[in-house]
């Protein structure tokens, strides 16, 4: 018997079972039977019966040998591969750059310790896929090592993507708690974690004016945010090549000997803010009048205090009622822990001025409004009233802000000189991103100063993955997508979602209603795609094998799709 196709001009084939006999020397052939209607699967089934072979469902000729997450892999190695890192790390392939590659991208999709991620990986495609399979815990000390060496000529190829001529250059300060004694850099000193009288380093993290990272720099912990700042101006200068840059910091960063050197150097501009003190000033000596608000809420002005400098003075009421609130929560908080005090006083359980004075002055310093509240302290009496001459001048300055440049009006006019300074924002959500959401630089584990320093230069090299990524999956996520809004709106008032994010977040889906999602949750959704293992049944543990990936749901179709989109 044989399956025989008859060709029918303008429609479907025919399709016979026939057989053939023999009739004395004459050979004929007879229809068994009309197999058109059967698809073409069931003919060629039937084809294959017919030829001798068994068959058998598919899912019994081969077996999932195994099954590793993938999809969250292939997202960050598609980043990578976009971004050029690997050729940004060493233009030349070895050992050490695969193992620097697979850190960066095992801080991304799970950020955990060297021992914990060589165990990890091979959960995942990521180790097979960047050709880490063999490597061990010190394997990825040793690229730590070799990594560092490298990082000055890292950070020259950052700064000659990310800026340029009169470019605007954010840095920040932050730190980290420690754990372990026997770091050199582990200091105490300001905690920013809240991790108070724990070890801790310091880092840097210079970024562009959108908040990509450029460079990074590692210091003890008990050091002081304005000392590192000049030096890593002059870094830019001397080591990148930037001739003209506007710095951007934060009031305790670029301190009046640092403007004081910066005002010396050509090509050099800063952007900061006044502190309290000195906005005070400004308005006790008539310079600046607050009825001039009235009106508006952005005034530039110009002082004999800041020579050759522009003040823009910002009053944001929201901010100013805010705060008035919260003023207040703290001098009721400190009034009713002292009204305790008080009571035991009179009731004579509590005796002695030194003994009082101990436990007011304890009250007093927790929410940091001991300057409102007169105190009377005796032997065996205790009594407080606030001030309010005190708390009224604070309240005056409520909402106010002052932003000091060295930019002339020619090169950045006022509005933009306030959004400029409020950039540094972006540099606060890189340290978020670095220590607590997504990349957990935190705690820090190693006992060597080099090494402390090549473990948050990885954790900075992920996070210029990441920003990308992040940047390439706003439509999915929460995120706003109508950045260019940033440049038109008011720089004084709130910052505002576009209307368009605002129903994002209410509805917590897209305009398609698929579900949004946050960096992580994407992440999580793209890990389950899977690469799956394959072989025949009961074959040899060196039986060749072949693979195959699940296949990919609309969501995973487009996160990969935006990131192929990613430009340096």
């Amino acid at each position: 018997m044989h399956i025989h196709i008859v060709p029918n001009r303008g429609s479907a084939p025919t399709v016979l079972l026939r057989e053939s006999y023999r009739d004395g020397a004459r050979v004929g052939k007879r229809t068994l039977a009309n197999l058109s209607s059967l698809s073409h699967a069931q003919v060629e089934a039937i084809r294959a019966v017919l030829r001798g072979e068994r068959l058998c469902p598919v899912a019994q000729g081969f077996e999932i040998a195994r099954s590793r997450a993938h999809g969250h892999v292939q997202a960050v190695a598609t980043a990578m591969q976009r971004l050029g890192l690997a050729s940004l790390i060493a233009t030349k392939p070895c050992r050490e750059r695969d193992r620097v590659l697979a850190m960066v991208a095992s801080r991304i999709v799970a950020p955990q310790t060297k021992l914990a991620t060589t165990r990890w990986w091979h959960t995942t495609t990521l180790a097979q896929d960047f050709a880490v399979t063999e490597a061990s815990e010190d394997d990825l000390y040793a690229a730590m090592d070799w990594l560092l060496l490298r990082q000055e000529a890292i950070e020259k190829k950052l700064a000659a993507r990310r800026l340029g001529t009169d470019s605007l250059v954010l840095y920040d300060l932050s730190s980290s708690y420690f754990e372990g004694t026997t770091c050199p850099l582990a200091k105490r000193g300001y905690s920013r974690d809240g991790k108070h009288g724990m070890l801790q380093v310091n880092y840097g993290l210079v970024t562009d004016a959108r908040g990509c990272p450029v460079a990074v720099s590692v210091h003890a912990g008990n050091t002081s945010d304005s000392t590192t700042f000049m030096p890593e101006v002059q870094r830019l200068r001397t080591d990148f090549g930037i001739e003209r840059m506007v710095m951007v910091g934060d009031r305790g960063m670029i301190s009046q000997k640092a403007i004081a050197q910066m005002r010396d150097s050509d090509g050099i501009g800063w952007i900061t803010a006044l502190k309290s003190v000195s906005i005070r000033a400004l308005i006790e000596q008539g310079q600046l009048q607050l009825g001039l608000f009235d009106e508006r809420n952005l005034i530039e002005l110009s002082s004999p205090d800041y020579p050759g400098e522009r003040l823009v003075a910002c009053r944001n009421p929201q901010l100013a009622r805010l705060r008035a609130y919260k003023r207040e929560e703290l001098l009721c908080a400190t009034q009713n822990k002292l009204d305790k005090i008080k009571a035991r006083v009179e009731a004579a359980k509590l005796a002695g001025k030194d003994e009082i004075g101990v436990r007011v002055g304890k009250i007093v310093n927790q929410y940091k409004v001991a300057k409102h509240f007169e105190l009377a302290i005796g032997e065996t009496s205790f009594s407080f009233t606030r001030k309010p001459d005190s708390i009224a001048a604070e309240a005056a300055l409520d909402g106010l802000y002052i932003i000091r440049t060295s930019v002339s009006s020619e090169h950045m006019e006022a509005a933009q000189c306030v959004r400029s300074y409020k950039s540094l924002a972006n540099v606060e959500r890189a340290f978020r991103s670095l220590k607590t959401i997504d990349l957990k630089v935190r705690p820090i584990h190693h006992r060597l100063a080099e090494r402390v320093r090549s473990h948050i230069f990885v954790c900075m090299l992920a996070y210029y993955v990441e920003w990308h990524m992040r940047e390439a999956w706003r439509a999915l996520m929460f995120a706003d997508t109508d950045q260019q809004a940033k440049a038109t709106r008011d720089p004084v008032a709130p910052a505002m979602r576009s209307e368009a994010t605002l129903n994002k977040v209410a509805r917590h889906s897209l305009e398609d209603n698929t579900p949004a999602h946050s960096f992580s949750t994407l992440m999580a959704e793209l890990a389950t795609l899977v690469r799956n293992t394959c072989r025949t049944p009961a074959a040899a543990p060196d039986a060749p094998s072949f693979e195959v990936v699940t296949t990919p749901n609309p969501v995973h179709q487009r996160a990969m799709a935006l990131l192929d989109q990613i430009r340096v």
